[in-house]
């Protein structure tokens, strides 16, 4: 009797992995724009002589939409697929940011940077990297999701530096060119490389058992399903403390930090392209505590870690006010690099809370979660501005943003782990 031999075919790296590389390069692609505000803040007021609250609204605006476009746009991919909806954000970011350099008032730039680049950027949020990997990976998940989060902290590890020598040189028209430019250049590797799903490329998910079949995408209304899941998700405890947390979270990130750091280094005598250097360095840091949070959430429990990222947070940030001058001292530095391990770090556990907690609906459920941070970005970045106007500095606004912090920390910890549905 012969015995045959006819082992499996070695494969190759998963298609998974693959998958989430164009997310990796899509996310860093439209990261340019979320580095453009800080910068271009001064340019801007020193061309048009608007008010650093009227350039506040407009991110606000931009910060809100790029929140509560989130959830709207995972229920997008779900009924439409991933590379179409992402595509069509990377051209909207890129014709938001293109027609900022004919603008001549300030309602324009509400529209451009508010609007435009507002829903462009709230459909490649953080609910795409929740999408990816709901749909790519069984094993590895806190893992790439905290990779795919630190692609945006990438992003700004490029684009910072880069737009703000191009805003004391060339000008600030020159910085929203380029972004644009950016965003474009990623819409073809969208297109042609991403998959929606692996059924899709004949495979299954990281880590699925072979054969697993997948729920069928949804036929429903997007619209209809992602306001469904928030009416559901609403009537619990751990909705609202998540969405609390968040929110807390989007304004002493987003809101504050990123937009208001270089023009409070500024006041103090720092040069931009310095303050701008240290959010790159933030950046940097970003990626190895995004990653290194996404694997701890594989191991510990994600609420406790949100405790302690929250606690840690709130306590750097009362301190602050004190570290600036107008050269990079050690104090400031060592403030930047705690800072950056634990700017985005929130998220893996976040979207692990979610997908333990409202199982299908997670990545919904996350995006309304995230709906919440960047309303909470658009109060900080609106109410720093009007602090600076009316009491010439800001650090009310980061004493503030401590204290909350430190309440979200509180609020984390009481999240609980029972299935809702």
């Amino acid at each position: 009797m012969t015995v045959s031999s006819s082992a499996p075919p070695r494969r190759g790296l998963h298609r998974a992995w693959y998958v989430a590389a164009v997310a990796f390069v899509a996310i860093l692609g439209a990261a340019g724009f979320r580095a453009t505000p800080g910068v271009l803040i001064t340019p801007l007021q020193e061309e048009f002589g608007w008010s650093t609250g009227t350039i506040s609204l407009a991110v606000s605006v931009n910060l809100v939409l790029y929140g509560l476009t989130a959830p709207f746009a995972a229920a997008l991919m779900d009924r439409f697929g991933m590379r179409r909806v992402v595509a069509l954000a990377l051209l909207l970011i890129a014709v938001g940011s293109g027609l900022t350099v004919l603008m001549t008032a300030s309602w324009q730039l509400l529209l451009c940077w508010g609007v435009l680049v507002g829903l462009g950027t709230g459909s490649m949020a953080l609910v795409f990297a929740a999408t990816v990997v709901d749909r790519w990976f069984v094993r590895h998940r806190g893992l790439v999701t905290g990779v795919l989060t630190a692609a945006g902290a990438t992003g700004q590890l490029i684009f910072l530096p880069v737009l703000a020598q191009l805003a004391q040189g060339p000008g600030w028209r020159v910085a929203s060119l380029t972004v644009a430019g950016a965003a474009l250049a990623v819409v073809p590797f969208v297109w042609w490389l991403l998959r929606d799903r692996p059924e899709d490329v004949g495979t299954t998910a990281l880590g699925a058992e072979p054969g697993a079949v997948r729920p069928a995408a949804p036929r429903v209304n997007a619209a209809v399903r992602a306001l469904s899941v928030l009416f559901s998700a609403a009537r619990t405890r751990p909705f609202w403390l998540l969405v609390g947390g968040f929110a807390i979270c989007g304004m002493s990130t987003n809101g504050l930090v990123g937009t208001h750091f270089i023009p409070a280094a500024h006041d103090h005598g720092m040069a931009e392209p310095m303050a701008a250097g240290l959010l790159a360095i933030i950046g940097i840091f970003d990626i190895a505590g995004t990653v290194a949070s996404g694997w701890l959430s594989d191991r510990i429990n994600p609420k406790v870690l949100l405790g302690v990222y929250y606690g840690l947070r709130g306590l750097s940030l009362m301190v602050l006010p004190g570290l600036f001058s107008a050269t990079t001292e050690p104090s400031m530095l060592i403030f930047i690099i705690f800072y950056g391990l634990d700017w985005v770090a929130t998220v893996p556990p976040t979207v692990a809370l979610c997908r333990q907690i409202y199982g299908p609906d997670g990545a919904v459920v996350f995006g309304w979660v995230f709906g919440s941070h960047q309303v909470g970005a658009a109060i900080a970045a609106v109410g720093a501005g009007l602090t600076r106007d009316h009491l010439g500095a800001y650090d009310l606004a980061w004493y503030a943003a401590g204290a909350l912090c430190l309440l979200a920390a509180g609020m984390s910890l009481a999240i609980g782990h029972a299935r809702t549905r």
